[in-house]
């Protein structure tokens, strides 16, 4: 029996240090691997790996879930999700390449550029979450979106401030450029935070448009070609062709519908 209270004491002592000292995670698995421990006859050294181990691993998980959070995904998209068979002019072992993260040490960009609903958000989100898993620090953004802040932070005095903050992301993804217009002035802001970006971090962008069309978003020639040409100075252009992806998910559901009510009917 004295044992007994013996072991709880010394398990209280050790939880109660390990909160002391800011590991949770130990504190919580101290005594349930403890016991694994004495059950398999593991060494001491062992059950002490096996706990810190505990602790790391529910540290990464909790940072992950921040940066997660922080990047501002509109929804959850994976690689592993996509269907590249419907995009046949797209390399998937490219896109794999990048999603190790090579680009963004190099402070590449990436532009994934195709029709409507051939799943250039999708890929976007797939390779930022790859990044955040990998430690990055990631931000989402639509244009309008980004243009709507800039203006803000403008009127506000704070455009140096934001301009300084967009530079701590390791990876900016832009999606939609040339969805939604905007003015000579938003363009004129919008190529000054890119710009400020040029081989400091890297940047993905999606756009329906092609690169001799952009002069629409942009109005001035010059401008657009100077940020053209700071944009794929270090890119990996990806371009996807296809049918929609909404289209294709719309027309299964419709095939769907038909088939049970014809089945209903008979």
């Amino acid at each position: 029996m004295s044992a007994i209270i013996s072991e709880q004491g010394e398990l209280a002592v050790v939880e109660n240090l390990a909160r002391a000292l800011k590991l949770p995670t130990v504190a919580l698995q101290a005594g349930p691997l403890s016991r694994e421990a004495q059950v398999q006859g593991a060494s001491y050294l062992r059950y002490l790996a096996a706990v810190l181990e505990q602790e790391l691993l529910h540290r990464e998980e909790a940072s992950l879930k921040r940066r997660l959070k922080a990047a501002c995904f509109p929804v959850t998209k994976t690689l592993d999700s996509f269907d590249f068979s419907a995009v046949p002019t797209l390399s998937k072992p490219q896109v794999l390449g990048l999603a190790r993260g090579e680009f963004i040490r190099q402070k590449e960009n990436v532009i994934l550029m195709g029709s409507t609903g051939t799943g250039k958000t999708h890929l976007a989100i797939g390779l930022a979450t790859a990044a955040c898993r990998q430690g990055y620090r990631v931000r989402f953004f639509t244009v309008a979106e980004l243009v709507s802040e800039l203006r803000a932070a403008h009127q506000e005095n704070r455009l140096n401030r934001f301009t300084r903050q967009w530079l701590k992301f390791d990876l900016v993804i832009l999606d939609e450029l040339g969805y939604v217009p905007f003015d000579q002035f938003g363009a004129q802001l919008l190529f000054q935070v890119l710009a400020a970006r040029y081989e400091r971090g890297s940047v993905i962008i999606t756009t329906n448009l092609e690169f001799g069309q952009w002069v629409e978003i942009f109005g001035d020639e010059r401008m657009t070609a100077a940020l053209i040409d700071r944009l794929t100075h270090r890119a990996h252009i990806l371009v996807l062709n296809g049918e929609s992806f909404r289209f294709r998910e719309s027309l299964k559901r419709q095939l769907n519908q038909n088939t049970q009510g014809g089945e209903f009917a008979s």
